[in-house]
């Protein structure tokens, strides 16, 4: 740490034993949240790839115990999990455009002067903190056709207030408005300095809402559990939800997939046990290749479009 110090200044610096013990401390205390942290999905993941004895024993807790494929054997049998698993791949694809597209274009309206702005700004962050509450989003989205209609998950929820207003103060802070003007005397209307100006010079804040956006959509299940109704329509979520709250009890399809005759039963019920964590493996991998392959932009985005403007 202090070559690096040095390395950086130019100038040696010398902790002092209060820097010291403060650095060894902020490692252990980060090191134990972090374990904190992981060591559940670790959990998960073991779980996932041992024998379902081994599980309900109590056995998995470092490593896996006697590396079994059981749990995504059974996952393979189940037909609605897959079909369900599309429907969210489909919802969160054409969602997260749809969202990003509508943010971007509010936040670059937003960050232009124009007459009441003011007022245009509080109705927008009133709805941040206010809502017409569950009953009444529910009579208007039935009322408009949108009750057990797969298009609900795409358009329910395009904009979030927090997400405009960090990519407003990215556009604001980031573009000069030198390039609007630039542009304006060149006869360029909004929307063609929108789409040949901004959006080439948003690709950092883009991902950042590809990721907000993604991750809410794909491990959302309200939306699907209140407004749908036809089991086809359903996303992952919403059925994993019932997969995972049934299976305590008794989940027929699940458990029908699982055995030859009811006399394995009981051995089913136990690679249930383990389908769960199967399940949770198979729903958080997507979201975790989002986070991965945009990281690099995620910092950079979130920090620059945090700062007020």
């Amino acid at each position: 740490m202090k070559k690096n110090l040095a390395s950086r200044t130019g100038t040696a610096i010398r902790l002092t034993l209060s820097d010291k013990v403060f650095v060894i401390t902020n490692y252990i205390v980060c090191s134990v949240i972090l374990l904190i942290v992981i060591y559940p999905l670790y959990l998960i993941v073991i779980s996932s790839v041992s024998e379902p004895y081994a599980v309900l024993q109590g056995k998995v807790v470092i490593w896996p115990v006697d590396f079994s494929l059981t749990g995504y054997e059974s996952l393979l049998n189940y037909a609605q999990l897959w079909r369900s698993y599309l429907n969210s791949t489909v919802y969160t694809t054409l969602g997260t455009l749809i969202s990003v597209a509508i943010t971007l274009m509010a936040a670059y309206a937003t960050s232009r002067s124009f007459l009441g702005k003011g007022f245009v700004s509080f109705f927008i962050l009133f709805t941040m903190f206010f809502s017409g509450g569950l009953i009444p989003t529910f009579l208007l989205m039935r009322d408009i056709g949108l009750y057990n209609n797969p298009l609900i998950l795409i358009l329910y929820g395009s904009v979030q207030v927090w997400n405009l207003m960090v990519a407003r103060t990215f556009i604001k802070t980031t573009i000069p408005n030198e390039l609007y003007e630039a542009a304006i005397l060149d006869g360029a209307s909004h929307f063609r300095y929108f789409a040949r100006v901004v959006l080439p010079l948003s690709g950092t804040i883009i991902a950042v809402l590809c990721v907000y956006y993604g991750v809410y959509r794909w491990n959302d299940y309200f939306i699907g559990m209140i407004y749908i109704r036809d089991p086809q329509w359903l996303p992952l979520q919403t059925v994993m939800r019932s997969i995972l709250a049934s299976l305590t009890v008794t989940n027929k399809d699940l458990i029908n997939s699982m055995i030859d005759n009811y006399a394995d039963l009981v051995a089913a019920m136990r690679k249930a046990e383990v389908a769960k964590y199967c399940i949770i493996v198979v729903s958080t991998i997507p979201a975790v290749l989002l986070y991965t392959t945009m990281q690099k932009y995620f910092v950079k985005g979130v920090m620059i479009g945090s700062i007020k403007g």
